[in-house]
C-alpha cells in the first residue's frame, strides 16, 4: 500500500519521529513523509510512534491508497526529497 505520512509532535519528541518514519518510509518534507509500506509494517509503524507520542498532545496522520498510480503528485517549489533516487 500507499502512504503519506504526517506527524505534529512536540519539540523534545521531533527527533525520535523523525528518525522512526525515516526507517519505514521516504522523508519529503518537514514531518512528511511517503512510500509503499506492507500492511505488517505499517502497524508496527503505528505501535512505536503511539510508544513515542503524546497521544493527549501529539498527532500522527496517515492517507492510505492502495497504489500510488492512483495518486497524483505536484510538487511547486523545491523538491526537497526526490524518491527517484536512491544511494
Amino acid at each position: 500500500m500507499y502512504v503519506i505520512a504526517v506527524y505534529d509532535v512536540g519539540d523534545k519528541r521531533c527527533v525520535k519521529m523523525l528518525k522512526l518514519c525515516r526507517r519505514y518510509l521516504h522523508w519529503i518534507q518537514n514531518s512528511v513523509f511517503e512510500g509503499e509500506i506492507t500492511e505488517v509494517k505499517l502497524q508496527e509503524l503505528i505501535h512505536e510512534a503511539k510508544e513515542i507520542m503524546v497521544e493527549q498532545e501529539d498527532s500522527f496522520i496517515l492517507f492510505k491508497n492502495r497504489n500510488a498510480a492512483w495518486l497524483e503528485k505536484q510538487v511547486v517549489g523545491k523538491e526537497r526529497s526526490n524518491i527517484g533516487q536512491f544511494l
